[in-house]
């Protein structure tokens, strides 16, 4: 039942008695429906886009072939300025050498002062080739 007929009010006593109307298109239609996908036409197109990339990339390419020669020549330098002073650096480490040996055979002739036989700074291998020592000193410690 209705809230009409329960209250004794004025109303409607049933849906049914409201009028029939039917939704229908305004006068003169409705407007057209848009469904065609339209993008815009926003930035470079694809063969500028590659053809920039292109441009930068060889730049690019140019630029390491060029650091490449540069610092090919740096090294050139820096070797060529190595084998100029190593006859020097050989020479200082040839004098060096000759100083701790000396100090060597003093030291081994010291120590051994008392042993029968023993021949100062004689080799004490059987292989017949001098070889230098490992270390940078040499010394009976060592």
């Amino acid at each position: 039942m209705t809230e009409a007929m329960l209250r004794g009010q004025k109303g409607l006593a049933s849906v049914k008695d409201l009028p029939v109307r039917q939704d229908g298109p305004p006068p003169g239609g409705f407007p057209p429906v848009r469904y065609a996908r339209r993008i815009a036409n926003s930035g470079p197109s694809g063969l500028a886009v590659v053809l920039f990339s292109s441009v930068v990339i060889g730049w690019g390419m140019y630029q390491v072939g060029q650091g490449n020669l540069h610092r090919r020549t740096l090294k050139a330098e820096k070797i060529a300025a190595r084998q100029a002073i190593l006859p020097l650096i050989q020479a200082e480490e040839d004098a060096r050498f000759v100083r701790e040996k000396k100090k060597f055979l003093e030291e081994e002739a010291k120590i051994m002062a008392n042993v029968p036989g023993w021949k100062v700074g004689e080799n004490v291998y059987n292989s017949g080739r001098w070889m230098p020592p490992s270390t940078g000193k040499i010394r009976a410690e060592c």
